[in-house]
């Protein structure tokens, strides 16, 4: 079918199956009676209209709620009007909810209308001729997949949200009318924000809620696929999950040793409850002589280590594949393989999630590591000589001793040290429980020299681990601007090293290196951000190349295109052979895991994507995908130009104290939605530099100002269009797949920007210059955006996309209008009381914009 046409298809899919429906069921949902506030839900949508009537004149927040409280509710005060504002966010976030349970219950009907990029797309092409098939075939059995979890907070609503959703997706796709106004009344009464904050194993919980009922049969179902259609035999670990919640400590500093022993345990505990529930129906099936005493046995194992506290728990992969492979073996010779495939999916699953369910990832930054090392040469003899710390980097390599000890860290140590040392042998105790992948990654954040790994590695070798069974791989995190531009001497130096080479080859030759699109957007920009990473990966793999290593990178990758999400698929499929892309990994954040993997149907299809974008690619490269040096240089020049910008603009006197003033940036530590603080060293004044950089991005998106996603490029795509250089661009855009991702990305942050919310800006004499500039260049870079891809919108190569988005921004954007008007009464309330419930109306507004801000694929 021509690509027009299946576009035309899709697009009309999607208006009759979520446009229309969301229509229809959200007449219904408006009137039922929330809490008991007469006709809230029938005068929400002439509050949203009068919204969007005044927004598109410019007025002010302030102006908008009065003069809708005075045309259709002018007898109220301004007590019962805060309290209508309240209603109506709670019919908002709930529309949200309805919206993204409609959408996710049509997926497969618009999406099988476009099967291109897909795992059916890639069997389809297998079935040509044996030679495809057996190219296939061959490319699988060198590519992984790992999928990581992370606890960025930009959407978790709690369990109890997320299984009303599940149900409601489930009676969307058959219309049951019945069940969906009783989930629309039970969703109604349910409280979608925690009262306290949740702790760091409150958010593991909420994550492997995702696990357990999604990726556990998503995975299970593509490994089947995979294994069936491509004679893979199982033996190699095609599809992988991380884990982060609970060991990513430099992410959150709350968590500590127990945290991550709890977590491991909860891992471990939560797969042996899914084996448990697959057994019964093993159980129900095998019921031939000869079997009783295995599936008793069988059952005692898994119903013990998913429901009763294992107190010396062991690593039970290889005894429970086992003896589910004597099963299948005496299902073959004495019963004619009869139930024989009940047994296999078991033997598959296991293979697949082991005694660990997820490896959980420990992340810790590089100045912590570096303090605890210097500790460490204080407490103990090591053999680091005493001089060490005023020696160079060439100096420091050649000194380190790399020799075994059993310290163990004193109760007298602080808080930091005792973690990282009670944590590196705490690795140890889990990989013996949950199995060496159980925890075996740790990830050296702000990673800027050989050093940073080395010193980790002699901390592990005094913490009770010996040399030849290090089972543990260490992996550097390049963050900035400048760490991206040394990150290939840093590795070229550890290749060379005598102890990490020897190293290198216990652990296969394998190297995982992580960049991170986090910190890199907050300290470059957008175009500075992506190019710098681009040029490291070409860099680093040239260098894993030289020295025979094989090299996967980990991408901080799925979320928002500001923190370095966007189409990621294509994003992968963009990949040069300059480009290591053998191995696929990258972090699920935020909003991005509902929106994505939020059920098992949606799971399995963008996981598909991944695949067939690591194996299409390295199969048939587009070698327009290979930049040539003018091109590098066009691009180069377009990041500086950007960069450029994006530092004025971070050290204009304005910037911090604007973010402070017009989004609800102060009050995010107050959103019980993580655990985590908002910004670095707490007590301190705020700078930009202590700034998370996931609270930096969602104070943006609040705004509606995707500043991080857009802010430079075009300015970048000016220069280049005056210094002559249009024709060249418009032919990059065409024809390299980085360079469009890129830029189509930004499209789709652009998208969700809307500076006529903020128009009344303009006039403040303290800030209108400031948000004049930052409107000029959100203008800008549209309308050179249009021009470069011939388009008149945004995000006119997607539409359904681009439909989607447009819908849940005006779902939301009396929510938006609710935010600033609270966030203007605080400027100059006296009242301590109402005060206090300004800053509960900003708080809340937070929840259902962030929930609102899918991130589309």
């Amino acid at each position: 079918m021509p690509s027009t046409q299946r576009a035309i298809q899709r697009e009309t899919i999607f208006n009759n199956e979520v446009v229309k429906r969301f229509e229809l069921y959200n007449s219904l949902f408006q009137t039922l009676p929330f809490y008991q506030v007469k006709n809230t839900g029938i005068l929400l949508p002439f509050f949203s209209s009068h919204c969007e009537e005044e927004v598109q004149k410019g007025a002010s927040p302030d102006a908008i709620i009065q003069s809708f409280f005075s045309k259709y509710v002018p007898d109220i005060d301004n007590r019962e009007q805060i309290n209508r504002l309240f209603r109506f966010i709670q019919y908002i976030e709930r529309q949200v909810v309805l919206f993204d349970a409609i959408e996710d219950s049509s997926f497969g009907k618009f999406e099988r209308a476009d099967d291109t990029g897909t795992l059916q797309n890639m069997v389809q092409q297998a079935s040509i001729d044996d030679e495809t098939r057996q190219n296939i075939s061959k490319q699988l059995k060198d590519f992984s997949l790992r999928l990581v979890l992370t606890a960025h907070p930009t959407q978790f609503y709690p369990g109890a949200v997320l299984g009303i959703m599940t149900d409601l997706i489930d009676a969307l796709k058959t219309n049951d009318i019945n069940s969906i106004d009783g989930l629309l009344q039970q969703l109604g009464k349910t409280p979608f924000f925690n009262k306290k904050s949740p702790t760091p194993v409150d958010e593991a919980v909420s994550l492997v809620w995702f696990l357990e009922n999604v990726f556990y049969h998503a995975l299970s179902g593509i490994q089947d696929k995979l294994e069936t259609e491509f004679d893979l035999d199982g033996s190699h670990q095609l599809l992988e999950l991380g884990f982060w919640p609970g060991g990513d400590r430099d992410g959150n500093p709350n968590v500590n040793t127990e945290t991550t022993r709890q977590v491991s345990s909860l891992l471990r505990q939560y797969i042996f409850r899914c084996y448990y529930r697959d057994f019964r129906e093993v159980k129900r099936r095998i019921t031939f002589r000869g079997f009783d005493e295995t599936i008793s046995n069988l059952e005692q194992l898994l119903y013990n280590n998913a429901f009763n506290k294992q107190t010396d728990a062991r690593d039970l992969q290889p005894e429970i594949l086992a003896t589910l492979q004597a099963m299948r073996d005496q299902l073959k010779t004495e019963h004619d393989g009869l139930f024989i495939k009940v047994v296999e999916n078991l033997i598959q699953k296991v293979q697949l999630f082991g005694s660990y369910f997820a490896t959980l990832d420990i992340r810790q930054d590089s100045r912590v590591l570096r303090d605890v090392f210097k500790y460490c040469t204080a407490k103990i003899y090591t053999g680091v000589p005493k001089e060490y710390q005023e020696m160079n980097e060439e100096q420091k390599l050649k000194s380190l001793p790399f020799n075994q000890a059993d310290f163990k860290c004193p109760e007298t140590a602080d808080d930091m040290t005792r973690d990282t040392l009670d944590t590196i042998r705490l690795m140890k105790q889990i990989q013996h429980s949950n199995g060496q992948k159980g925890c075996q990654r740790f990830i050296i954040s702000n990673c800027q020299k050989a050093s940073d790994i080395l010193q980790l590695i002699d901390l592990f070798l005094w913490s009770g681990w010996e040399k030849n069974k290090l089972t543990v791989d260490f992996m550097p995190l390049f963050e900035t601007v400048n760490d991206l531009k040394a990150a290939a001497e840093v590795m070229e130096t550890l290749y060379n090293h005598p102890f990490y080479k020897s190293h290198l080859v216990q652990r296969g030759n394998k190297q995982t290196i992580m960049l991170g699109f986090s910190d890199s957007t907050k300290d470059g920009g957008y175009l500075m951000a992506n190019w710098s990473i681009y040029k490291a990966k070409v860099e680093l793999t040239a260098m894993a190349r030289k020295y025979g290593i094989a090299l996967a990178f980990f991408d901080g990758r799925g979320g928002p295109p500001a923190r370095g999400g966007g189409k990621t698929h294509r994003f992968y499929a963009s990949m040069g052979k300059e480009i290591a892309n053998e191995h696929i990994q990258l972090t699920i954040q935020g909003q991005t895991v509902s929106s994505q993997y939020g059920s098992v149907e949606t799971a399995r299809f963008n996981t598909g994507q991944l695949i067939n974008a690591g194996v299409i690619s390295a199969l048939h490269p587009n070698h327009k995908d290979l930049l040539d040096e003018k091109h590098k240089a066009l691009i180069a020049e377009m990041a500086e130009a950007s960069h450029e910008l994006f530092l004025a603009l971070r050290e204009d006197p304005l910037f911090v104290e604007y973010l402070e003033k017009f989004s609800p940036l102060k009050l995010l530590s107050q959103i019980n939605i993580s655990s985590r603080p908002t910004k670095r060293n707490a007590d301190a004044k705020l700078r930009l530099e202590d700034l998370r950089a996931i609270s930096f991005v969602t104070s943006w998106s609040q705004l509606k100002q995707s500043i991080p996603g857009f802010y430079g490029v075009g300015t970048a795509l000016k220069k280049m269009k005056d210094a002559g250089n249009w024709q060249e661009v418009k032919e990059l855009y065409h024809a390299s797949g980085f360079f469009k991702t890129m830029l189509d990305n930004c499209m789709m942050s652009m998208s969700k920007s809307d500076f006529r919310i903020t128009a009344y800006m303009e006039k403040d004499k303290k800030f209108g210059k400031f948000w004049k500039g930052l409107k000029a260049e959100f203008e800008l870079t549209r309308s050179l955006l249009l021009e470069l891809t011939d388009s008149k919108v945004l995000m006119e190569e997607y539409p359904i996309e681009s439909r989607s988005i447009a819908i849940r921004e005006k779902i939301i954007l009396p929510l938006v209008v609710i935010q600033h008007y609270a966030l203007n009464q605080l400027d100059t309330v006296k009242d301590s009381e109402l005060e206090g419930i300004y800053k509960k109306l900003v708080i809340r507004t937070v929840y259902g914009i962030i929930n609102a801000g899918r991130n589309l694929v």
